[in-house]
């Protein structure tokens, strides 16, 4: 098959439906960062949709202004903590959320046979229609946990390969990732998003077992 994988510089599923014998290819205004840059168009995706007759494509949206985080920005100040530098909040975040939103729905619609869309719990619940699936990394055979977003489109729902049992830390679950409080262990650097958002390699290997 023909498969484009939008908004993926990690190359994470790209690598995985390789190894299967698809065509597949990344896509991200950055550079790859997967080691494959013959397999990675680094372009706009509508233009990159426009390349082949794609058969399928799994795209992953910023999630920036969709996830259900930091709505205390998108309204109006005073503000009940202090703004960082740079914050974008009010009137600016929500005109960034309503782009953000048609983002995605174009991508949904973009005429490609088979789409799944990745995402956060957040917005598109409510704007769009409810995920086909929340998945954990934790039953694809990593130690995370990460409620992951599907929403489908001529694709089924992923099967989970393999659960990985947690940590119980003063009778909640841990998992690897998560500090004993539940915070994410990832501490701030510059490239923290970008590592936070790769697909775990046990999804992008269930994917292309799934999907492919």
């Amino acid at each position: 098959m023909n498969v484009l994988f939008g908004c993926e510089e990690s190359q994470e599923c790209c690598k995985a439906f390789r190894e299967r014998g698809h065509d597949a290819f990344s896509c991200d205004f950055k550079p790859c960062s997967g080691g494959h840059p013959d397999w990675h168009l680094q372009m706009d995706v509508f233009e990159a949709i426009k390349l082949k007759n794609w058969d399928m494509a799994v795209f992953f949206p910023d999630c920036t202004f969709l996830t259900c985080s930091a709505e205390w920005a998108y309204g109006e100040p005073p503000y009940h903590q202090k703004v960082k530098p740079g914050t974008l909040v009010g009137k600016g975040r929500r005109a960034a959320r309503e782009d953000a939103v048609d983002f995605f729905m174009r991508l949904y619609n973009c005429g490609i046979p088979k789409i799944a869309i990745e995402n956060p719990i957040g917005v598109m619940s409510s704007r769009f229609r409810k995920p086909n699936q929340v998945i954990q990394p934790n039953n694809f055979g990593e130690d995370a946990s990460k409620s992951t977003c599907l929403w489908l489109k001529n694709l089924p729902r992923l099967n989970g390969t393999k659960y990985i049992p947690p940590r119980i830390v003063n009778g909640k679950k841990r998992w690897g990732n998560q500090t004993d409080g539940g915070q994410n262990k990832l501490t701030p650097s510059d490239n923290r998003a970008a590592m936070r958002s790769k697909t775990y390699q046990g999804i992008a290997a269930a994917m292309a077992a799934q999907w492919g």
